[in-house]
This record gives C-alpha cells, sequence and structure tokens, in this order.
C-alpha cells in the first residue's frame, strides 16, 4: 500500500508527513492486538477487572447517559492509562478531528472512530493519515471496511447489535457478508475486478490488495451482541482476529470469571473441551442478558 501520497490539510498546525505517519507502521500495532478480547470499560474497577482476567486492550467508554454521547472524560483516561498495562481505546465522534488530536495528545494507543457515538460530520470521516495514532473504523460490508481502510483506518470493527441485548445475530450476518464478498473476489478474473470495485465502491488497488491476500489488508475485529464464551468462539471460527466486548458482561455478581472465560474461549476457539470448561456455570451470570421485545429492530 502507498504510503507517500498526499494528505489533506486539516489546518496549518495538523501532522501532514506522510513518512513520519507511515501506514504499515499503524497495521504493525493493530496487529498486536490480533487474538485477542477488547474489552469495554466506564471505570478503573471495570478495566482492572479486566487487565487481570486476560484482556489484550481496554476500550473506555462514557457511562450511559442521556444526550449526545462523546469521547470519554480525559481525565478519566488519564487515571485509567496510569493503572494498567495493557494498550487503551478511547472512542471519538465521526469526523471530528480534533477530538482525535486531544485523545492523540492524552496518549491513547488507539482511537476508535466510532459510529457509535453521536455523528459530528454525516459526510465525512476523519482523515486518519493525519495522526500518529492507528484509528479503528467500523463496517457492515466491504466496500465500507476497504473506504475506511483507504481513509488510513489501521483496524476495522464488523459491527452487530448496538443496543447491549446480547444479540449476536446481526453480528453474524455482516461478518458472513464481509467474508461472502471476499470470498466471490478471490474467484473473480482479474478483468473483473474493476467492475467490482465499482459495484462495492471501494478504491481499486484495495480491492486488488483484498483479493491477493485473500482477507482485508488490515486487522478485522468483530463487535456487537458478543456475550457468552461461545459467541465469542463462533466469531474466531467466521474468520475474525479477535472481538470486542460490550460493557454489559460487567452486570453480573462474578464479572471476572465471566470475563475470563471469554478471554479463554477467544484464545482456545478451536478446541472444544476449553469452550466447554469456559462455558460451565455461566447460566446465572447471563440470565438478564435477555432479548428485549423489539428483536426485530435489530435485525
Amino acid at each position: 500500500m502507498e504510503e507517500d501520497g498526499a494528505v489533506t490539510l486539516y489546518n496549518s498546525s495538523a501532522i501532514t508527513d506522510a513518512k513520519k505517519n507511515p501506514f504499515s507502521l499503524k497495521v504493525g500495532l493493530a496487529q498486536m492486538l490480533r487474538g485477542g478480547a477488547i474489552l469495554e470499560v466506564t471505570n478503573l474497577q471495570q478495566a482492572k477487572i479486566a487487565e487481570q482476567a486476560g484482556a489484550c486492550s481496554i476500550m473506555l467508554a462514557e457511562p450511559m447517559r442521556q444526550g449526545i454521547k462523546r469521547m470519554p472524560d480525559p481525565s478519566l483516561i488519564k487515571e485509567i492509562k496510569r493503572a494498567v498495562s495493557i494498550p487503551v481505546i478511547a472512542r471519538a465522534r465521526v469526523g471530528h478531528f480534533v477530538e482525535a488530536q486531544i485523545l492523540e495528545a492524552i496518549g491513547v494507543d488507539y482511537i476508535d472512530e466510532s459510529e457509535l457515538l453521536a455523528l459530528a460530520d454525516e459526510d465525512n470521516f476523519i482523515n486518519k493519515h493525519n495522526f500518529r495514532c492507528p484509528f479503528i473504523c467500523g463496517c457492515q460490508d466491504l466496500g465500507e471496511a476497504l473506504r475506511r481502510v483507504r481513509e488510513g483506518a489501521a483496524m476495522i470493527r464488523t459491527q452487530g447489535e448496538v443496543l447491549g441485548h446480547g444479540n449476536i445475530a446481526l453480528t453474524v450476518k455482516n461478518v458472513r457478508n464481509v467474508m461472502k464478498e471476499i470470498r466471490v473476489l478471490n474467484n473473480m478474473d482479474e478483468d473483473e475486478v474493476f467492475a467490482f470495485a465499482k459495484k462495492i465502491a471501494a478504491p481499486y488497488d484495495l480491492v486488488a490488495q483484498t483479493k491477493q491476500m485473500g482477507r482485508l489488508p488490515v486487522v478485522q475485529f468483530a463487535a456487537g451482541g458478543i456475550m457468552s464464551p461461545a459467541d465469542a468462539a463462533l466469531m474466531m471460527q467466521l474468520g475474525c482476529d479477535g472481538i470486542f466486548v460490550g460493557n454489559e458482561v460487567f452486570d453480573c455478581a462474578d464479572p471476572y470469571k465471566r470475563v475470563r472465560a471469554i478471554v479463554q474461549a477467544v484464545r482456545h476457539y478451536n478446541d472444544p473441551h476449553v469452550l466447554v470448561e469456559s462455558s460451565c456455570e455461566l447460566e446465572d451470570a447471563m440470565a438478564e442478558l435477555n432479548l428485549s421485545g423489539d428483536r426485530d429492530s435489530t435485525v
């Protein structure tokens, strides 16, 4: 992938030298999380539990509240970074490059340009090549994933259910869609790739690279509705490189046990014996994670 292309200026103080912010370095940093579980946390106690249970990283999110959802409080980010040794991810609103600048200045390890927050810009995403920090972006299909990679995303998060009801159906659907489109691309003649790139509205060079690699050119994680060891193993067996686990996993009597079980399931997703052990005695802890009456709204 080219690393010396033109980079758009946001303002006179933006970092604009692509050679100082090589995309390949950011992709390599994202690959360090491969094969792990990223836990969403809202406070210091949850962050410590996630680290002790073996999470590869933590995603810091604002506690549930009314109104516009924005980036987390910088003071909370600093407090958690001092307390844990694993990478810290923080969310910025789509298109809000100033929030991203603040998060980078604080020293977060990764920035998630998240559609789960309120949109700051309905038409434009952040030009992620302007930042040293690796970015994570969401997608629901191959074209969307490759458009985010062109903008500088170093990790793709295939997003499913966002309401915290533990419904994995939409996540499975979207992951299968991405994998199916990649298989279709792999079986195409070289002459057909141009038309396919136009059809999915993705850059041709990235489509060709995806065909050559047989997978996305960056790490692909799954997110949404993943609440059990079986859910985690399912995502891994479908071909994902790792998973995001929502904050709802902490809403039980023994959150460490549940988080540890999910982490073990990700690490040993092809070993049924480990999955059996990980899944035992979790039913009581997951009793409240039932689908609400508006199930159809998430599928």
